[in-house]
């Protein structure tokens, strides 16, 4: 189990591109949306409780996916899975993008974001089952490598349509996501612009569904079906023998394969030996699930909450008062970070099968708190020393692109059983997708009430809380099959 056939966890990855996509675009047709003269419409006047519905409804889609992936997913499988996910993001994006009125473009809206959660969901679950556990890691964590590429290539070339155009947009303190917004720099000026910017997702996700066709169902769900009862075992075992040869290729023997599948399924047995019930849906709260949870849920929650949009949003006039002249806008500040982001993501991809979860994790997360409170220092006492305030922003990108960014979602994909697997990852999706919508709502109350310096010390003290949480909860599963963390750190 050393070698992929190919790079075929592009087209899962895929899932995660439009959902950055998403990001991207909502902002540029936010503004065309509103424009009198580009929305094409006669409802472009739209309140900010609207605009707001337009912004964060695929966000609400998410959550309802999170859910719906926790009842259907381990019936559906990780294959079907993706390609309702891809389904879904092709029609959202096709209501959204025809929406005749304002109810049908918020309907679109929510079909993809059900879309969303079904493909974040499903990616890390479909990668994780079907990669070689010697290069499980960097195979997952690659995906975040892609984001953060699209991030700095979409910039460039915002930068360069805006220089050819001379199209000026007031964008201060924004930190673009995703090649969405070199489509809205494309697009923005165009009457009808939204349109476009919504639509133009419909044939990515065409791609990501054609690719997910040619891929075979995941071995390990087929084995697990077979002992739920809900299919013939030697029917399911051929069927995973078949599967894991498209997967690895044709240089396995049929014996190595099937010696594979045989500890395979042994495992599952075992697992199921010890509760033979089908189980309910308070099982995740129960034993090994549970533990797995409280590592992977604990996880993707301090992902969240440790800050890393409000160092993002002051980014622009940090690198300003330091006198950077390319900080004179955000999208030259965006490229910077973006190019930082790039270095330090690769360093956690190339290396997270070698130094391991843990020891980035630990080192990550430690540098996270320390960039915290040096930028409450800065705003606090040493605002004279602008360098500071650098150090700690760079301290901070690159501790959080080498920590939570890629381990993260890398954990939660490979910590959870196989009898819970799918309602475990639904559940650390849908806490994800719950504590982003938290801290998005909470951000503008928290930065006009505490302030900045205030603010940071909140969540370096929250950082803290999570390194304190890494270290005594977060196992190493360097080199481990997701059989052998079922049995060796889950019992």
């Amino acid at each position: 189990m050393d070698q992929c056939s190919e790079p075929r966890f592009l087209f899962p990855a895929l899932g995660g591109l439009l959902f950055g996509y998403d990001i991207g675009a909502t902002s540029g047709a936010s503004i065309s949306l509103q424009s009198a003269e580009l929305s094409g419409t006669t409802w472009f006047s739209l309140s900010s409780i609207q605009l707001g519905l337009v912004a964060s409804g695929s966000l609400y889609g998410a959550l309802g996916g999170s859910i719906l992936a926790y009842r259907v997913a381990d019936f559906l499988g990780r294959r079907v899975e993706l390609l309702t996910a891809a389904s879904l993001y092709i029609s959202g994006a096709l209501v959204t993008g025809f929406a005749p009125n304002f109810v049908v473009l918020i309907i679109g809206r929510l079909l993809y974001g059900i879309g969303i959660g079904l493909a974040m969901h499903g990616a890390p679950l479909y990668i994780a089952e079907t990669s070689p556990s010697q290069i499980r890691g960097t195979l997952i964590s690659l995906k975040e490598l892609f984001i953060v590429l699209g991030i700095l290539v979409t910039i460039s070339f915002q930068m360069y349509t805006f220089q050819c155009t001379h199209l000026i947009l007031s964008t201060n303190n924004t930190i673009f996501f995703q090649f969405g917004y070199l489509v809205g720099s494309l697009e923005i000026d165009v009457v009808g612009g939204w349109r476009y910017m919504f639509c133009f997702s419909a044939p990515l996700a065409a791609i990501m569904a054609v690719g997910m066709w040619t891929l075979p169902s995941s071995p390990r769900w087929l084995l697990l079906r077979a002992v739920q009862g809900k299919g013939s075992v030697e029917d399911n075992k051929k069927k995973a023998i078949q599967a894991l040869r498209s997967l690895r290729g044709h240089s396995r023997s049929d014996r190595v394969l099937a010696d594979e599948i045989d500890d395979t399924l042994a495992s599952i047995k075992a697992a199921y030996a010890e509760q033979v019930s089908e189980g309910n849906i308070w099982e995740i709260f129960q034993g090994a699930s549970l533990k797995a949870f409280i590592i992977g849920g604990g996880l993707v929650l301090f992902q969240q909450i440790t800050g890393q949009p409000s160092v993002l949003y002051y980014a622009t006039s940090i690198l300003q008062t330091a006198g950077f002249a390319a900080a004179s806008d955000a999208a030259r500040v965006s490229i910077l970070i973006g190019l930082f982001k790039l270095l330090m993501t690769g360093v956690a991809v190339f290396k997270v099968d070698d130094i391991g979860r843990r020891p980035l994790l630990i080192g990550g997360v430690g540098g996270i708190a320390v960039s915290l409170f040096l930028l409450a220092a800065y705003y606090k006492i040493l605002n004279s020393f602008p360098f500071v305030a650098v150090g700690a922003l760079l301290l901070y990108v690159g501790s959080y692109q080498v920590s939570f960014g890629p381990i993260s979602w890398l954990m939660v994909s490979e910590i959870f059983p196989l009898r819970t697997r799918g309602r475990g990852i639904s559940l650390a999706v849908l806490t994800n997708f719950g504590s982003n919508a938290l801290v998005t709502f909470a951000f503008s109350p928290l930065q006009e009430y505490l302030g900045p310096a205030n603010m940071f010390l909140l969540f370096g003290a929250i950082s803290l809380l999570s390194l304190v949480f890494v270290v005594l909860n977060v196992p190493e599963t360097k080199g481990l099959t997701l059989e052998e963390i079922e049995s060796k750190i889950l019992k």
